[in-house]
């Protein structure tokens, strides 16, 4: 194919990553304004390069032809999560979409590959519209944590490095850092709730922050008293060293009611 057929190409499908990548963030984001636990910690997206379109095509023999129907990742969204746990969520969280529609999916968590591999991917079809139209495409999101996401991209590196022919000492190796790394994540599991707890603790406390700093900024700008706004900050100093969530949470309360005698209340 000529190159500007690939451009042509792979538009729809460098936007489809963007708009996944963006969809999927705003539930975190939405967690984050809500002060809940987000089963997703982060997320990344890519278009498979061309060159390694062609290599797996010729790995594959798929014809040119029906490249875009044999090769389902040219499209790809990774996801991360802290925990196992929030592995199965986040595939519950997709299925439930009705702007997306599961292909087939590929539990590598729990039938774990030779190599050590662990992630969980699922295809699906995702309708792009596009200057040139509306298309319907493939994408390949995988799902991992973060220990499961460390070691894949060390061996994607090394299988990168060695041509896919890694030498039988580090594949040796690599096999058991993967199950250090298992261990790893079953021992985030056993203390789960401890840490969500101190999460959700620090989060709703950053808020609370936030909605302080944002309804003292506000006063300020309308407040008649410079006085009565220098004695509110100082009074959040205070509390802010002293560090006790329930004063900080009265003090926020407090600024509200202020806030609103002057119309600027924080939203």
């Amino acid at each position: 194919m000529e190159t500007y057929m690939w451009r042509e190409i792979l538009i729809p499908y460098e936007q489809a990553v963007n708009e996944l990548v963006i969809k999927f963030e705003s539930i975190v984001n939405e967690s984050r304004r809500l002060g809940t636990y987000s089963p997703i910690e982060f997320v990344t997206g890519r278009v498979k390069k061309i060159s390694s379109i062609l290599e797996k095509a010729k790995k594959k023999q798929i014809s040119m032809s029906y490249i875009e129907e044999e090769i389902e990742d040219i499209a790809g969204i990774r996801i991360i999560c802290q925990f196992v746990e929030d592995i199965d969520r986040v595939v519950e969280l997709i299925h439930k979409r009705n702007d997306m529609e599961v292909k087939y999916e590929k539990d590598y968590v729990q039938n774990t590959k030779k190599s050590g591999y662990r992630s969980y991917h699922i295809i699906v079809y995702y309708n792009v519209h596009t200057a040139l139209g509306e298309k319907r495409i493939q994408a390949e999101i995988q799902i991992r944590t973060l220990a499961m996401n460390f070691w894949a991209t060390i061996e994607h590196s090394l299988q990168y490095k060695y041509g896919h022919n890694i030498p039988v000492a580090i594949q040796n190796r690599l096999i058991r850092s993967a199950e250090a790394a298992h261990m790893l994540d079953q021992e985030m599991s056993k203390i789960r709730d401890e840490i969500m707890d101190a999460q959700n603790s620090f989060q709703y406390k950053s808020n609370i922050i936030a909605d302080i700093l944002n309804n003292l900024q506000n006063i300020k700008k309308k407040g008649d008293d410079i006085h009565e706004v220098d004695q509110l900050q100082d009074e959040f100093y205070r509390l802010w060293e002293e560090g006790n969530l329930e004063k900080l949470v009265a003090f926020n309360k407090h600024l509200d009611n202020i806030a609103e005698v002057y119309r600027v209340q924080s939203l």
